[in-house]
């Protein structure tokens, strides 16, 4: 079932029951007095507890539509929206139901990352605006495709990367831009955030009789749970998430490129991890560094889902930060999205504060009709995160390697060498032997920056294109 346009509006219009939707729907501002209806996909806690409060707290603006594939939730949202703000919504199980409904302007969508893409396109061929939740895509190439259905459908698509919309982000990066605290030297990229075990079970998780699973794995690979939980921690397989890396990591890799100006992915990277400790059926790397080689500066990033050390409760920071990035400059270094910078010595400067606005913004540029009005438009959400899979991409391409291995790996390049010594001393912290072959060595990868791909490795390439389980296959579309 690959849907293309004709095919798909003929079957979600058929499903829904609905006629007369157009094929396309060019894109127009809404006026001031104007009702945005909104239809929300996805009802976990960013979908039901952030975007549903978000959208209807803004004036001119109601979630008219919701949809997930377990039922439970479903009627459970409907309920609370009934209550809490005096209309019921629609419900549909089938995003393509959702999509089909010419009563809606634009769909929210915040499911896991693997169903980002179909959602998208389809939305966009139906003529729909699109906010999606980030990582955008689970593989660079569904990134292009995403991009290529908003531009071909003329449709206005905003990734949830908020630092795009919060104020502290925005004053320092223009602080730095300035080149008040000198020129950019390289750029730490942090995600310190402990993560537990997700289980390993003899017997299958049971899925629950309100979820139509079929739908709910959708693109990825339908197949027996093992894990203890069903829904976020399928985040931590690469089947249906991209680690922490990704997850996590599109924020500050997206505000580190926004800091050098960079439009593009690095002309190469490296990784290396694994996951310790956790004795689950989890595949991704909850310890990571990757080093991303940039024209302009290079961008480090680090991932400790492990706390301080073995038996420890602290969480391990960076520069004292737990999450963030530090642009280390001539001049000082300033510590983002916290807003502090300081100068060589480590006296503060300045500061700078303020929320957030991003769910705001998108209305914002709805009501005016103009790309350029969004903060986080899908060509950058795209690239932030197709910058974080080619990072993955090479430890996934990677194999177990002594400690001389991996030094020999990154000796010619002093900062990488510096960030795996503190891989090094987190791993001891916690009794782990990085010389008995534990830890994952990823190849050094060269960039073909223009195509989005790799130079001369058909293997690292395969992990750009991705899987798709059929019947759900995404449509490639002309540029």
């Amino acid at each position: 079932m690959a849907l293309t346009r004709r095919c798909f509006l003929k079957s979600s219009l058929a499903a829904a029951g609905t006629v007369g939707l157009p094929l396309f729907v060019s894109s127009r501002a809404f006026g001031a007095n104007d009702q945005i209806r909104v239809g929300i996909v996805g009802l976990g806690v960013r979908g039901a507890g952030e975007h549903l409060p978000r959208w209807q707290k803004q004036k001119g603006v109601r979630v008219a539509a919701i949809c997930d594939p377990d039922r439970d939730r479903l009627g459970k949202c409907g309920a609370a929206i009934e209550k809490k703000y005096g209309h019921k919504p629609a419900e549909h199980v089938d995003v393509r139901k959702l999509v089909a409904m010419k009563e809606l302007d634009a769909v929210s969508i915040a499911t896991m990352q693997y169903w980002h893409a179909l959602g998208t396109v389809w939305a966009c061929q139906a003529g729909k605006h699109v906010y999606c939740e980030k990582p955008l895509s689970h593989f660079i190439w569904e990134g292009q495709q995403m991009l290529k259905a908003a531009r071909k459908y003329n449709r206005l698509v905003q990734i949830g990367t908020q630092r795009r919309s919060q104020k502290s982000v925005i004053d320092s990066i223009a602080y730095i831009r300035s080149g008040k605290l000198g020129k950019i030297k390289y750029i730490t990229a942090f995600a310190n955030k402990p993560r537990t075990s997700i289980g390993k079970r003899t017997e299958p998780l049971p899925i629950p009789a309100t979820l139509d699973y079929d739908l709910w794995c959708g693109p990825a690979r339908k197949e027996p749970v093992y894990r203890d939980r069903l829904q976020y921690d399928c985040s931590f397989t690469w089947n249906m998430g991209d680690g922490e890396s990704c997850n996590q990591g599109v924020h500050e890799i997206d505000m580190a490129r926004w800091c050098l100006g960079e439009t593009g992915l690095p002309r190469r990277t490296m990784s290396i991890g694994g996951r310790f400790t956790f004795d689950d059926v989890g595949d991704v790397p909850n310890t990571q560094i990757i080093y991303y080689d940039f024209p302009t500066a290079p961008v480090l990033y680090e991932v400790h889902n492990l706390t301080a050390a073995k038996g420890s409760k602290d969480v391990p920071t960076f520069r004292g930060v737990r999450t963030g990035i530090c642009v280390e400059c001539e001049g000082g270094y300033a510590n983002i999205p916290d807003g502090n910078i300081f100068d060589l010595a480590g006296r503060k400067i300045t500061s700078f504060g303020g929320g957030e606005t991003h769910f705001e913004n998108f209305i914002a540029a709805l009501r005016s009709g103009k790309r350029e009005d969004l903060n986080a438009d899908i060509a950058v959400g795209h690239v932030s995160t197709a910058i974080t899979h080619v990072g993955n991409i090479s430890y996934r391409l990677g194999k177990p390697a002594t400690k001389s291995e991996m030094q020999a790996a990154v000796k010619d390049t002093p900062l990488f060498a510096d960030m795996y010594e503190r891989l090094l001393a987190h791993l001891k912290a916690h009794e782990i032997d990085a010389d008995a072959k534990t830890v994952t060595l990823g190849p050094w990868l060269e960039i073909d920056r223009e195509k989005e791909r790799f130079k001369d490795n058909a293997e690292a390439d395969k992990l750009v294109r991705g899987f798709y389980r059929a019947p759900y296959l995404l449509p490639e579309l002309d540029a």
